[in-house]
């Protein structure tokens, strides 16, 4: 009898450090013969950085898109991936930006995400571009820029592995899951000129005790509200490992990173801030942060990664 598939560490314990790098990969066979090296190689990649360090913790999920899937794999591919789904509505714009890969690197501290970010970025050097790279950091108590605890409703063992992962509904790919990525910006001036009962009606939570509000007293509008996805009468979980970023007197805000079973999780959540639930009804705290990247990946499990192999270039025809 065959072993299930093992997946990548998507429910790796949170940690207080992250990087996240989204790429694009440049056209030609040479580019895609880098990547699918990496793919096979990743695993012992990352053992070797971490094993430089006492306490690592070092995690990396990577990540692929749906045209760079059919490029580095070909068919069959993932039953839900496809390009990440735009939406506009009045004032609120969830945009779609390039990405063909994510390497979702995690850690108790920076220099071992750096390292490993590093070397990925030696070996794929002249097969990608690097469209975005965000430093992540724990704040505090795992609180966001906003002062708000971030993740409290995350599910946990049995429970987050049936939310995350992919199983006999695409029996080819089970052990794999969905990620979708936005990065968010604050206006942390007018976010900090509300007072807090408004904040707290925004979010849906009280601010210092991160006791959520009773469901008779939350606004409809509350976030907490429009990004709860329930089917059949039961909620459907996704697990979130968002993080904080910024510079000081410049940009800052939330990586947003979910990982979902189905993708169509994360973009009913999507549709209810950003349009509204129903229309109108918006996430107000939108009023007060921006997406400006938006990306869908498909997480394979590390043992459909370990077992892709370098190709040769394919044999141009000669002209002539």
């Amino acid at each position: 009898m065959n072993s299930p598939p093992l997946p990548q560490p998507i429910g790796a314990p949170l940690t207080r450090a992250a990087l996240f790098l989204v790429a694009t990969i440049h056209p030609g066979d040479g580019p895609r013969s880098k990547v699918r090296s990496l793919c096979g190689d990743l695993a012992s990649l990352i053992r070797a950085v971490g094993f430089r360090a006492a306490e690592p913790e070092l995690s990396c999920v990577m990540g692929v898109g749906s045209d760079a899937w059919d490029r580095l794999f070909g068919r069959p591919r993932p039953k839900q991936l496809h390009p990440f789904r735009e939406i506009r509505a009045p004032g609120r714009h969830a945009v779609a930006t390039p990405g063909d890969l994510l390497f979702h690197i995690r850690a108790q501290h920076f220099d071992l995400c750096f390292e490993l970010a590093s070397q990925i970025a030696e070996r794929l050097a002249g097969a990608i571009a690097v469209v975005d790279e965000v430093h992540g950091f724990r704040y505090f108590d795992a609180r966001d820029l906003l002062g708000f605890v971030d993740g409290t409703e995350n599910p946990t063992g049995e429970v987050a592995k049936a939310a995350t992962l992919v199983g006999d509904e695409d029996a080819t790919f089970a052990g794999g899951g969905y990620v979708v990525v936005q990065k968010y910006l604050h206006d942390l001036a007018g976010w900090n000129a509300l007072s807090t009962e408004d904040q707290e009606r925004i979010i849906g939570r009280a601010k210092l005790s991160d006791v959520e509000t009773e469901d008779s007293r939350k606004a409809p509008y509350a976030h907490n509200v429009l990004t709860s996805i329930e089917v059949d009468g039961e909620e459907v979980k996704i697990l979130r490992d968002n993080m904080p970023f910024g510079r000081a007197g410049g940009e800052s805000g939330t990586y947003f990173i979910g990982y979902s079973r189905s993708p169509g999780t994360i973009e009913q959540m999507l549709e209810n801030m950003f349009v509204g639930k129903p229309p109108g009804n918006y996430d107000r705290l939108l009023d007060f942060s921006r997406a400006v990247t938006g990306n869908l990946f498909f997480a394979p499990s590390a043992t459909f990664l370990e077992g892709v192999t370098a190709d040769e270039a394919r044999a141009e025809t000669p002209t002539g």
